[in-house]
């Protein structure tokens, strides 16, 4: 079990490699000077020149990469061109509305989706079946702008429960800011809740027509513990995977959201950063970002050994 999680520690680490590589090189190909950008229309070409010395973007492409690889090696991130401050610390300003977007989130997605998911595969074909995988589909396909717009101007602006926007002033209480986090969680939870729905339907029908369960059965257990002692312990893999996957997409995919909500998450700081052509900063958060999704990757592989004694031979 450890040689096998050696591997695949080792292969995360070529994998950040490469997203290190194609960030930083598919940053360049944007147009634009962020040093003609930040110093507007009526900066002369010295000044401009000047300027991109100070942050090294009159070397060539190729030193600027192997500069920033040793960068990162040592933890470094860089400095923020326009923030003025390191890029470590600006994201970690940002951190915290996107960490408990993305947990409250996924914790929505998966309260929704994975009971819903199991009614749906107890009850193949019948009524219930056919309305869960009908809320499913329209849940997959509704742009969470819109569906956030909805609840906005719903929950927020009639009937006054929650606030429009932001993340409350600063040194506002912990449970003032949950309280500006409730809606754009929401939102993003049911629109991830159906891809849960549909992987927890898949795996309880695969193991619904398994020879324990109809033994289970024959036994004269209860339909609840057979399906959520005998079925759905057995079924956990696959939900335990999307589950996974939701919450590393919810951490660097709620771009969106976090522009409708008007949350001063990674997501605006990234969209900031790319209007400002501020390429530590979009590098650094990718970067973060990406690390994140594979540390969960990492965690997925650990708990599989936990609830699938198989997994460790």
């Amino acid at each position: 079990m450890w040689l096998k999680l050696g591997r695949r520690l080792g292969s995360l680490i070529v994998v950040m490699f490469l997203v290190a590589t194609m960030v930083f090189f598919l940053t360049r190909l944007a147009p634009g000077d962020p040093a003609a950008l930040m110093l507007g229309d009526q900066a002369t070409a010295e000044d401009i020149a000047r300027l991109r010395e100070v942050y090294g973007l009159d070397k060539p492409v190729l030193v600027q990469f192997i500069l920033w690889l040793k960068e990162i090696a040592t933890g470094n991130l860089g400095q923020s061109i326009f923030l003025q401050r390191p890029v470590i610390q600006a994201i970690a300003e940002r951190a915290e509305p996107t960490f408990f977007l993305a947990l409250f989130s996924v914790s929505v997605a998966a309260l929704v989706g994975i009971p819903a998911g199991i009614a749906s595969a107890v009850w193949r074909g019948r009524l219930v079946d056919q309305i869960v995988s009908g809320l499913a589909m329209l849940a997959a396909n509704v742009p969470s702008f819109w569906l956030g717009l909805i609840f906005i101007q719903l929950f927020a602006v009639r009937l006054g429960w929650f606030p429009v926007a932001g993340y409350g002033e600063p040194g506002a209480p912990f449970m003032e800011r949950i309280l500006h986090l409730a809606l754009p969680a929401t939102v993003l939870g049911i629109v991830n809740s159906a891809l849960i729905v549909r992987f927890t339907r898949a795996s309880m029908l695969d193991v619904l027509s398994d020879d324990y369960v109809r033994t289970a059965r024959s036994k004269g257990l209860s339909e609840a513990r057979v399906v959520l002692r005998h079925a759905f312990g057995n079924a956990l893999v696959p939900i335990i995977t999307v589950v996974g996957l939701t919450a590393a997409l919810l951490v660097g995919g709620a771009i969106v959201t976090e522009t409708v909500f008007g949350l001063p998450g990674i997501g605006n700081l990234v969209v900031s950063a790319v209007l400002r052509r501020d390429y530590p900063v979009i590098q650094g958060a990718l970067i973060v970002v990406a690390g994140i999704y594979v540390l969960i990757n990492l965690l997925i592989d650990i708990i599989y050994t936990f609830v699938d004694p198989r997994v460790r031979y």
